[in-house]
């Protein structure tokens, strides 16, 4: 019974991690250990795991797809992602200066804890970390999308953004901001439960993570230090993202004017980034920093001692 409360947490800080723009569900479950586990589990969905279903073998087929620990993670992190929509939509309102500084300590934290997962650095191990670390910052420093809601663009947010979700330090969040469909699909449909919206994000999810998750399992076993190291490197970019200490860019129109969405608000181009003043605010969100570090340890020890 404590093993499932803990997979159930786990669930619920995965689903957690993936409304935060910058932070990655991926990240979280590598961390807490459930990371192979869980691409090995939704993998499991083939054929013949259809076969035993459809001939109502259950037993058989819950222990093919590891369907007792998928309904932990997959409920936890549905919660999660349901109920921190509104929490969020208010804290990054409110205090985003804050917010992301405590993003950022747990994100750098999180670092440490998997990079120490490689037991033999070789070169191509460190050159998988550069290229990693390359992407990442490529990514970050993109310009996002305008917002677009027909059915097979929202599809398609659906497959990329389950991909990155479940990819270590490359944030589902972030590609849906990237795509210009962020506030529509985590803050509004989610929030407003738009069908419209939410059904084909679904489908999409659902198709992308199926044949992800065989493609980063056979990557994860076959090549499991280098693509730690790239995963790494995804995660060291991200940070880029999370940097408290940043002024936000819109788009604008040849006369100079902010280019609005339908909703009438502003549409994110990217970031500049600077280094924050010696006062109370910066060491307030340095404590945070260290309070999201500190949680990131104590996911790690807790995890540790329930696998």
């Amino acid at each position: 019974m404590l093993d499932a409360v803990f997979v159930f947490l786990k669930g619920i800080a995965i689903g957690a991690a993936n409304v935060i723009p910058g932070v990655s569900g991926g990240t979280i479950a590598l961390i807490t250990g459930v990371f192979e586990r869980l691409i090995n589990a939704i993998k499991s969905f083939d054929i013949s795991a259809i076969r035993l279903l459809f001939q109502f073998q259950l037993k058989k087929f819950s222990q093919k797809v590891d369907l007792y620990f998928l309904i932990l993670i997959f409920f936890g992190a549905a919660l999660s992602i349901l109920t921190l929509a509104r929490v969020l939509d208010f804290w990054f309102t409110t205090y985003p200066y804050y917010i992301w500084a405590l993003f950022f300590g747990l994100i750098l934290a999180s670092v440490f804890f998997v990079i120490k997962r490689i037991d033999d650095w070789t070169g191509p191990v460190f050159i998988s970390l550069i290229g990693g670390l390359s992407v990442s910052i490529l990514i970050s420093i993109m310009s996002p999308l305008s917002e677009n809601s027909s059915f097979f663009y929202l599809f398609l947010c659906g497959i990329i953004a389950i991909c990155s979700m479940i990819l270590p330090g490359l944030s589902g969040s972030f590609i849906l901001v990237l795509m210009g469909n962020y506030q529509l699909i985590a803050i509004d449909a989610i929030n407003s439960l738009n069908m419209a919206v939410i059904i084909p994000v679904a489908l999409g999810a659902i198709f992308g993570l199926i044949v992800f998750s065989h493609l980063l399992s056979f990557i994860f076993k076959k090549y499991k230090n280098m693509t730690i190291a790239s995963l790494s490197g995804f995660i060291l970019g991200s940070l880029l993202i999370l940097w408290p200490w940043k002024n936000e860019l819109y788009k604008l129109n040849i006369a100079g004017q902010f280019v609005l969405k339908k909703g009438g608000e502003k549409i994110l181009e990217g970031y500049s980034w600077y280094l924050p003043s010696i006062n109370t605010e910066t060491f307030v969100a340095l404590c945070l920093m260290l309070v999201g570090a500190f949680l990131i340890y104590m996911i790690e020890r807790v995890s540790t001692q329930a696998i």
